[in-house]
């Protein structure tokens, strides 16, 4: 997935990598003007709007780590949240060059997340469909028992997914001719081989 995927891709092209929750995190930290808001905002129980995420970003990606360039994950995530935006890098001389789609059958998805069985102590994870232990219910190593992730249940996946398709097909209209929708169901490295194809021939329009 993208947690796998964009530390590749950052290293590769000298990209900094930000995640909306880690940029959140240090703007607050940080004090910056953004970063006061938002701490104002969390500090009253509130949800951040778009407008203050979108802040954070712009923030973020004027700092020296990004003169190269830059890897959003996870933003936006709504129409709104892409306008606003488009309109704050439009002041800095920047836009988004590309939208990276990794895509995957819905079915096969939920195989993939309520399939999964975790080793506590170590982090190992196995999949019932597609990765079984050895000994079912054990670890293959040490033989202690797997856990299944209480929120890995089918109804909640359906939930989430759908949510999702709802928030994200309009994002990927909005920037339509930008978008490059990757199979996420091939290999890690065929994977990383076809977003640098994508990104390459980008670079190549320039």
């Amino acid at each position: 997935g993208k947690g796998t995927q964009a530390p590749r891709i950052k290293d590769e092209y000298c990209l900094c990598h930000l995640s909306t929750g880690d940029m959140l995190r240090e703007a607050v930290k940080a004090g910056t003007e953004m970063g006061v808001k938002a701490k104002a905002i969390m500090d009253a129980g509130k949800l951040v709007g778009d407008d203050v995420v979108a802040g954070i970003v712009a923030e973020a990606i004027n700092g020296p780590a990004c003169a190269k360039g830059f890897i959003l994950d996870g933003f936006p995530r709504t129409v709104n949240q892409a306008k606003i935006l488009d309109s704050l890098l439009k002041k800095q001389n920047v836009g988004i060059d590309k939208v990276i789609n990794l895509h995957i059958d819905d079915e096969l998805l939920i195989k993939r997340v309520t399939g999964r069985l975790i080793h506590p102590a170590s982090g190992r994870a196995y999949n019932i469909f597609f990765n079984p232990p050895k000994v079912a219910g054990k670890d293959d190593i040490t033989g202690e028992p797997l856990i299944h992730r209480g929120d890995d249940t089918e109804e909640k996946l359906r939930t989430r997914l759908q949510e999702f398709h709802n928030k994200t097909t309009p994002v990927l209209e909005y920037y339509n001719s930008k978008v490059a929708n990757i199979k996420a169901d091939d290999k890690m490295d065929n994977i990383t081989e076809n977003i640098r194809h994508a990104l390459d021939a980008e670079e190549k329009k320039k």
